[in-house]
């Protein structure tokens, strides 16, 4: 991904503005794939109407000019953390912990909605949010650690 949105892409992804929405997309895909139960296959519209936006998401806000917003900080950390910076060395255990549990809420999710199971779905889509936030602060300490030019 680092490669695919650039520099200008990553300033545009770390606008909090299309952070936000990104976050809203974790309902909105869970109330489409639930609808399947009251719309039947209708429910693959929704439901692609929230992929095309977290497609087209990071190319819909303006770029930062320069972050002040922690939100903004730990997204443009994260290209660092994929580029393999050293300031994320007393970070790194911690992110992938982080990633592991976040990978588990997301099973739980699909889960859920798959199976029609509220507490699966719920309880997954909470998981992903909080370890995904956490990650994202993480991000925003390490991208202030690092050395100025």
């Amino acid at each position: 991904m680092a490669s695919i949105l650039g520099k200008e892409g990553w300033k545009r992804h770390a606008n909090p503005w299309s952070v936000y929405t990104r976050f809203a997309a974790i309902p909105a895909g869970v109330l489409a794939g639930w609808s399947r139960v009251w719309i039947d296959w209708w429910a693959a519209l929704p439901l692609a109407l929230v992929i095309i936006w977290l497609v087209i998401n990071p190319f819909v806000f303006r770029p930062m000019d320069k972050p002040t917003h922690w939100i903004s900080k730990g997204i443009l950390g994260e290209p660092l953390w994929l580029e393999g910076s050293p300031v994320f060395a007393p970070h790194r255990n911690v992110l992938r912990i982080l990633l592991a549990f976040g990978i588990v809420g997301m099973i739980s999710m699909f889960a859920g909605v798959i199976w029609l199971n509220p507490w699966a779905a719920v309880s997954g889509a909470l998981l992903v949010t909080i370890t995904q936030v956490w990650r994202i602060k993480r991000f925003a300490r390490a991208f202030d650690e690092q050395p100025t030019p």
